[in-house]
């Protein structure tokens, strides 16, 4: 008995310390994320369009959640990590179809931190990296059946679809296709816009 408590009060630390780890991690991408989205704006002057406003929205709250979960709830990283997952989901969810709209040619982007690639593309790597963090934490920090982490974690990751869903259905309607290139000087690239497409001769 004494043997069996000991091992189950082992694992108990073991997934406690993994999901601590998770947890510091996820904060420390959090603030990434956040003061690089900041930046975009404040530092180099960019526009962000309503995609880019969610996003940031997201990392911003996924950052208060973490933050302060781990000031007032030490003891429960798996916890904390948990009620992260939906809106890293969520931002991780309107990430790529900010990014797919991109390489499909519906918007142009300009170019993020450093000049390596776009804004919704750093944006999206930030987002895989938080989805991981967050996820591995809620998952290794539960003290629950595999059945039931299972459950829980994919209950969480549908309330992050759907508010994934509404904000890009709510998202206003993009503008129409320039009919003339725009004026390098007087339309810089400084926000997400339509390209221009040539007319084929």
């Amino acid at each position: 008995m004494t043997d069996s408590a000991s091992l189950e009060q082992s694992s108990g630390d073991s997934s406690t310390n993994c999901a601590a780890r998770c947890l510091v991690a996820a904060i420390v991408i959090a603030v990434v994320g956040t003061g690089g989205s900041v930046y975009l704006s404040m530092g180099l002057g960019l526009k962000a369009c309503p995609l880019c406003f969610y996003q940031r929205s997201f990392v911003m709250a996924v950052l208060v959640v973490l933050a302060l979960g781990r000031f007032l709830e030490r003891s429960r990283p798996g916890l904390i990590c948990l009620l992260s997952v939906p809106p890293t989901w969520a931002g991780l969810g309107v990430a790529a179809f900010h990014e797919y709209l991109v390489l499909t040619g519906v918007l142009e982007c300009p170019q993020a931190l450093f000049g390596i690639g776009t804004a919704p593309a750093q944006s999206l790597a930030v987002f895989i990296a938080l989805t991981v963090a967050v996820t591995g934490g809620a998952w290794c920090g539960r003290q629950e059946s595999p059945r039931q982490r299972a459950c829980t974690l994919i209950v969480a990751v549908i309330l992050g679809a759907i508010m994934e869903g509404a904000c890009v259905k709510s998202a206003p309607p993009l503008p129409p296709v320039p009919a003339a290139a725009y004026d390098s000087v007087k339309q810089p690239l400084d926000t997400c816009r339509r390209p221009f497409i040539a007319p084929k001769n």
